[in-house]
């Protein structure tokens, strides 16, 4: 015997698991230091810096 599927399911219901697979814009905030764009609790690419403190030498 050969493989039996349950039934069809139509291109609508398939395309509902997929409609929240949608990417999202990353969140952005100032650094509190230097000012540039900077992911939140990340150190910032910018300054190396983390919550005003200096953790990362930047050159």
């Amino acid at each position: 015997m050969s493989i039996c599927p349950k039934g069809k399911i139509s291109k609508a219901r398939r395309d509902k698991r997929r409609a929240n697979w949608k990417m999202s814009a990353p969140n952005l905030v100032k650094c509190s230091k230097c000012g540039s764009l900077m992911m939140p609790h990340h150190v910032c690419k910018n300054c190396g810096s983390y919550n005003q403190k200096e953790i990362v030498k930047v050159d």
